[in-house]
């Protein structure tokens, strides 16, 4: 395993004491700001169904990304070791059966399918969790890039009036607590695979960006997404009048802001205090 500070090519990264003091005080930061905004708490499965992330085209758009939670069958996981010659460093294939259970990459996806074919009761809702996320990345570096994360999600469903507000109102929020830390975060429009490449889809994304990244050093700490309705037709999540519910969201990549905070103030001891005096 990789430490917390420096460079492993396998994403398993290790937080100190001090790391995780300052994990959970930004986390507590921003749960009080989930609390402020009404949101329910929420913690949910670890696991995704596989069906549930076709139904979102998941798989269409991040190919890349999927893992999956495989159980190995002991007879032929006892064969192999059997005839093993030197330890195990990898479960082939052939001792493995089928994936009936996904790894998340992002905590909000829980959200819209515990909502399936509901009709809300208000056309405002706010929940937020925090969900241990998995993304099959091409190489990982320290707590910038980790196969195994932690992700605080504040989301928004409901209008798509409210939907918007909720975004401007998180993106103010954290740009107000990135100046009060004299952290230097820009904010940079990415792409969101959500969203067909052409038709009228597309036409709207560009009049509005639908995903906007928190960016510290060439790194993405955080982010504010905008889904429209997407998961409101694709998991029948409706609002009183009948119509698909729209949806945003906050998402906060929290070993990566111990990574920028860190940096910051050049110990995770000090950042923590820093982000407790920033409340």
């Amino acid at each position: 395993m990789g430490t917390a500070t420096g460079t492993t090519d396998n994403g398993l990264g290790v937080l100190g004491a001090d790391e995780l003091r300052l994990l959970r005080a930004f986390d507590s930061l921003a749960l009080s700001w989930a609390h402020q905004w009404g949101a329910q708490e929420r913690r949910y499965p670890f696991l995704l169904s596989p069906r549930d992330l076709e139904a979102i085209d998941y798989y269409e758009n991040f190919p890349h990304l999927g893992l999956a939670a495989v159980a190995a069958d002991p007879e032929r996981l006892a064969q192999l070791r059997a005839g093993a010659r030197s330890p195990l460093e990898q479960l082939p294939a052939g001792v493995l059966g089928d994936a009936s259970l996904a790894l998340p990459s992002a905590a909000c996806y829980s959200v819209y399918f515990h909502l399936r074919d509901q009709t809300l009761a208000a056309a405002e809702n706010r929940f937020t969790t925090v969900a241990t996320c998995f993304r099959n990345e091409t190489h990982y570096e320290g707590l910038r890039r980790l196969l195994g994360f932690s992700m605080r999600e504040i989301v928004f469903v409901g209008s798509a009036d409210g939907a918007r507000e909720h975004l401007e109102q998180a993106k103010e929020q954290v740009l107000g607590l990135a100046g009060r830390l004299g952290l230097a975060v820009s904010t940079e429009v990415a792409t969101d695979p959500f969203f067909d490449r052409n038709g009228s889809r597309a036409t709207m994304q560009r009049l509005f960006p639908v995903k906007e990244e928190f960016v510290v050093d060439g790194l993405a700490i955080g982010s504010v997404n905008y889904h429209r309705n997407f998961f409101g037709e694709r998991c029948s999540i409706s609002l009183p009048d009948g119509s698909p519910a729209s949806t945003s969201c906050l998402a906060f990549g929290l070993e990566r802001w111990v990574h920028a905070l860190t940096a910051r103030f050049g110990d995770a001891r000090s950042a923590a205090e820093a982000v407790l005096d920033a409340v």
